[in-house]
């Protein structure tokens, strides 16, 4: 009885496999993703930061969501990396809870910030006579601010509620990293009203978020439809597409991993659909922004030449 009342002082996490020198080679897979995703992500900061053509709201929010991009995916990846080379899962339970926190809290400001960056687009298309009136400076920095506020409330709240159970007979989560549904699996406490509370509040979040999106492309795209010139409307389209891509896959991988019922005991099911979740989405959007987006890849070419010519 005494094992089973021994208050947990550490997590294992799962490992990307059995054997440790695949566990190695997925690893290292990864690791080259991760440092791909943190790259671009960095890049466009950079290149938005020094070229003075896009300092306009779109390139501010398109910045501050690369920065999230890059903490995002820099909180799961290099520990669960470190972990396989050292062959060594364990996570401290304070550990544990950073990362739980810092998962909510980046997930949220990623989701509000491509809220935030919707209204944008909604109003430099529908109302661009008005729009540095309405997407001032001082605007875009407290939409800003307030998608940090209150996901530092939602993060903290989560992340307190979830440590505030027991955990005293299993300390083996079945993720690569900390997550709440993972440890509402192995509490030793009652975890329904945990579980009811985290799944309204991405649910809360998620609907009005998405609702707010939806009926901001609705507008967008109405109004662009009666642009008499086709390649206005080309133009127009062409500022979406990315935006558009990039909050599917986020809303994708997010309901995949949060609202689909998983296995008990963990699987390389669970294991696949964490890695499109935590991984993909920060490694994708740079490449999407890159591709659809003209000034960006003029202003990393003028970023490229000024660099080698420097040298």
């Amino acid at each position: 009885m005494s094992n089973f009342t021994t208050t947990v002082t550490e997590f294992l996490l799962m490992g990307f496999s059995d054997s440790h020198e695949l566990q190695i080679i997925y690893s290292l897979l990864f690791f080259l993703i991760y440092l791909s995703g943190l790259m671009g992500n960095l890049l466009i900061v950079i290149i938005i930061t020094i070229d003075r053509r896009l300092q306009t709201p779109m390139y501010f929010f398109l910045r501050n969501l690369s920065i999230v991009d890059a903490c995002f995916i820099s909180v799961t990846v290099p520990k669960a990396f470190i972990n396989s080379l050292v062959n060594n899962r364990a996570i401290s339970v304070t550990g544990c809870a950073a990362q739980i926190f810092l998962v909510l809290f980046l997930s949220y400001i990623e989701f509000t910030l491509l809220t935030v960056m919707a209204r944008d687009r909604y109003v430099a298309i529908c109302h661009p006579l008005f729009y540095s009136m309405i997407m001032s400076p001082s605007v875009c920095v407290q939409m800003t601010l307030i998608c940090l506020f209150t996901g530092l409330l939602y993060a903290a709240f989560h992340t307190g509620y979830t440590f505030r159970l027991s955990f005293c007979q299993s300390n083996v989560i079945h993720q690569f990293f900390c997550d709440i549904p993972s440890l509402l699996k192995i509490s030793w406490s009652e975890t329904f009203s945990n579980a009811i509370s985290f799944l309204c509040s991405v649910l809360v979040v998620g609907i009005s978020c998405f609702a707010f999106i939806t009926a901001s492309y609705i507008c967008i795209f109405s109004t662009v439809l009666k642009f008499p010139v086709k390649e206005d409307q080309r133009k127009a389209f062409s500022t979406c597409v990315p935006h558009i891509i990039v909050v599917a896959l986020f809303l994708i991988s997010g309901y995949i991993v949060y609202l689909q019922p998983s296995s008990n005991s963990g699987s390389l099911r669970d294991m696949i659909l964490s890695i499109f979740y935590s991984i993909v989405p920060p490694f994708l959007n740079p490449i999407i922004y890159s591709l659809r987006n003209k000034q960006i890849k003029e202003a990393a070419r003028t970023v490229i030449k000024r660099k080698l010519f420097i040298e």
